[in-house]
C-alpha cells in the first residue's frame, strides 16, 4: 500500500512525483526504460521549465547546444541554437532526481490496472501488486486510452539512427513535398533522421522493405546529403511512432489524474513536446493534493486541470497549424491539406483590446491547493490572469475603467509596476 502512485517516469512523471514530495505526499513511481535511444531537440525555454521543475540532475550532461538550419517553403536560413536532448542520459538523470528527493521507484513494465472509487490495484511484471488510493497516468502515449477523444490528422514519424564519423553538432529541419524532417549529428557521429508523414496517404510499403524506403527517401533530399556528406551508414535502425495529436476527453477524477502526453499529445512540429508535458504536470500536484485533503473541492480542482489541458492543446495545435500554412508549395497535397486547417479557424494570437477585458470568478492555485479568485480574461488567456509579478490584477482593471493609472498604480514597487504597465499595454491598455 502506497499513497500516490505514478505510471511513468518520463519528464511528466518526474515533475508531478518531485512536486508531491515537495507537498508532503509519499509518492511511488513504477517506469520502464527506454526501449531505445532517442535524440530529441528542445527550446531554451523547455531547459527553463525543467529546471523549475527540479529536474536537475536530469540537465546536467543531456543538453548539447546546436546550431538549427531550417529549409521551409522553400527559404533556408539558421535559426536560433536548438538543444539536442540525449534521452538515454536524461532519463538516468531523471531517475537520480527522483532518488534524492525521496521517490521510490520500480523498474518494471505495468501489466494491469485495475481502477475503483476505492482505489488502485496495479499489476507489475515480476513484481507484487501494487494498491494504491490515488493513481497518476503518465506514461505519455503508451497509456490505455479511455475513450474517444479529439484527434488530428493521422501521422507517424519513423525515425531512422546510425553510427557515422564523429564531427560537429548539428541540427536542421525541412519540408517535404509529403512530410517534413527533422535531422540532427552528434558529435561522436551518432545521426538521426526523423520523417514524418500522413498515414492515410503516405503510400508506406511494408515493414520488411520500410527501411529500404526511407533510406531512398533521405538520399533524395539535397539538405539531407549535405548535412550527412553521405557517410557511411553502420548500424541502421529504424523506429516508428505515432505523433498524431491527440486530446484524452477526460484528464481527471476523484482518485486519478492524468498528466503530460497522455492527456495531450501534440504535434512534433512545434517542437514542445516536453514544454507541453510540463505544462500539465506542474499544476498536477496542487491539483492532486486538493483532491486529497480538501475533497469538497473537488469539483473545482477538476475543472481547474480539465480546462487548463484542453486549452493548452487547443493552443499548441493552432501554432502547428500555422507553422503549415506557411508551406505554400504543395497546397494540393494531402498532407499539407490536412494540417493547414485543423484543429479550427480560431487565430492563435488574438489582437488585444482593454475594453474586452473581463472579470470572472474561476479556478486558481493558492498556497499547493486549487481555490476560487477573481481572474482578468483576455484574448490569448480564456482561462484568466489572476497574477502579476505577484500583484493581483483584477481589482486594478476594474480601477481602471475610471481611475487614472498613476493613481491605481501608485502603491506598487518599481518593478512590480514596470511589469504590471508592461502587461496592461500588452493588453492594449491606452494610458
Amino acid at each position: 500500500m502506497t499513497d500516490i502512485v505514478i505510471l511513468g517516469a518520463g519528464p511528466a512523471g518526474a515533475a508531478v512525483a518531485l512536486g508531491l514530495r515537495r507537498l508532503g505526499h509519499g509518492v511511488t513511481l513504477i517506469s520502464e526504460w527506454r526501449r531505445f535511444a532517442a535524440l530529441e531537440g528542445v527550446s531554451v525555454r523547455v531547459l527553463e521549465a525543467l529546471r523549475g521543475a527540479g529536474l536537475h540532475q536530469a540537465l546536467a550532461q543531456a543538453a548539447l547546444p546546436s546550431q538549427r538550419q531550417v529549409s521551409w517553403n522553400g527559404q533556408r536560413h539558421a535559426q536560433n541554437i536548438e538543444y539536442l536532448l540525449d534521452r538515454p542520459v536524461f532519463d538516468r538523470g531523471l531517475r537520480e532526481d527522483l532518488r534524492l528527493a525521496g521517490v521510490e521507484l520500480i523498474e518494471g513494465r505495468v501489466l494491469t490496472v485495475q481502477s475503483s472509487a476505492n482505489g488502485h490495484r496495479i499489476e507489475i511484471d515480476g513484481g507484487e501488486p501494487l494498491l494504491a488510493p490515488f493513481l497518476v497516468e503518465a506514461r505519455g502515449r503508451q497509456a490505455p486510452a479511455i475513450g474517444k477523444g479529439l484527434r488530428g490528422p493521422e501521422t507517424v514519424s519513423l525515425l531512422n539512427r546510425w553510427q557515422g564519423s564523429p564531427g560537429s553538432t548539428a541540427s536542421a529541419v525541412e519540408s517535404l513535398e509529403d512530410g517534413w524532417a527533422w535531422m540532427a549529428r552528434r558529435a561522436d557521429g551518432q545521426c538521426y533522421w526523423q520523417w514524418t508523414v500522413d498515414v492515410a496517404s503516405a503510400g508506406l510499403p511494408g515493414k520488411a522493405m520500410l527501411l529500404e524506403y526511407c533510406r531512398q527517401r533521405r538520399h533524395a533530399s539535397c539538405l539531407a546529403e549535405a548535412f550527412f556528406a553521405g557517410e557511411e551508414e553502420a548500424d541502421l535502425q529504424l523506429h516508428a511512432r505515432s505523433s498524431t495529436a491527440i486530446l484524452s476527453p477526460q484528464v481527471c477524477g476523484e482518485n486519478w489524474i492524468r498528466v503530460g502526453d497522455a492527456a495531450m499529445a501534440v504535434d512534433p512540429l512545434s517542437g514542445n513536446g516536453i514544454f507541453q508535458s510540463l505544462s500539465s504536470a506542474l499544476q498536477a500536484p496542487a491539483v492532486i493534493n486538493t483532491l486529497l485533503c480538501k475533497p469538497e473541492r473537488a469539483a473545482l480542482a477538476q475543472r481547474f486541470h480539465q480546462q487548463r489541458v484542453e486549452q493548452l492543446f487547443l493552443r499548441f495545435a493552432r501554432i502547428g497549424r500555422d507553422f503549415y500554412a506557411d508551406e505554400q508549395r504543395w497546397l494540393d497535397q494531402p498532407f499539407w491539406q490536412a494540417r493547414r486547417n485543423w484543429p479550427d479557424a480560431e487565430v492563435a494570437h488574438a489582437e488585444a483590446d482593454f475594453n474586452a477585458l473581463r472579470i470572472e470568478l474561476a479556478p486558481v492555485l493558492r498556497d499547493g491547493f486549487v481555490d476560487e479568485a477573481e481572474v482578468v480574461i483576455t484574448v490569448d488567456q480564456p482561462l484568466g490572469i489572476w497574477h502579476v509579478h505577484g500583484v493581483e490584477v483584477a481589482p486594478l482593471v476594474r480601477r481602471l475603467r475610471t481611475e487614472l493609472a498613476e493613481q491605481v498604480l501608485a502603491g506598487l514597487t518599481v518593478e512590480q509596476g514596470r511589469m504590471v504597465r508592461g502587461w496592461l499595454l500588452a493588453q492594449g491598455y491606452k494610458p
